[in-house]
């Protein structure tokens, strides 16, 4: 099954936990088919903490999103995540935000991520990997919902020191 996750960090070496998570998730065998480039962006809702790191990957595996978000509990645990408030500073944040064309909702999971269409910290890195990807409530592309995003929080690419973009 394909997925799209988000990942984030603001605490710690941020650059460091996010290879550090994909890490593990291809340890696992879950396989990475693409990634965005890297972003710096401003805390949504919280703002009183430090900027994070995002990216968006699209990912493969056989796992059910039931059994995926166990992994990836797995993996934000073992990378120092602590339970913590929504909003708050973490060292590694791990979102299922698409499961292909499914819609799946327990009370651990809700599929597609139910805040991801108002949230341009995963609408840019996603519009750059899955532009034209159709979010299965609302029956829009990517493309749409970021231009229609009401989030007016920052979303920065990382470049290097020579000016080329980090991925």
């Amino acid at each position: 099954m394909r997925y799209f996750l988000s990942l984030g960090s603001n605490l710690g070496n941020r650059r460091a936990c996010l290879a550090g998570a994909l890490a593990a998730l291809k340890k696992a065998r879950v396989k990475v088919l693409r990634s965005s480039s890297l972003y710096r962006t401003q805390p949504f809702g919280y703002s009183a903490q430090p900027w994070f790191y995002n990216r968006v990957v699209e990912v493969s595996t056989a796992l059910e999103p039931a059994d995926l978000l166990a992994l990836i509990k797995t993996v934000e645990k073992g990378l120092g995540r602590r339970p913590a408030r929504r909003n708050r500073p973490r060292t590694i944040d791990i979102d299922i935000l698409l499961a292909e064309e499914r819609v799946f909702s327990t009370r651990q999971l809700t599929v597609p991520h139910p805040r991801m269409a108002k949230r341009n910290f995963v609408l840019v890195p996603l519009l750059e990997i899955a532009p034209t990807a159709i979010h299965p409530v609302l029956k829009e592309k990517i493309s749409d919902l970021r231009k229609r995003s009401p989030d007016k929080s920052a979303v920065i690419k990382i470049t290097d020191k020579g000016g080329r973009t980090s991925s």
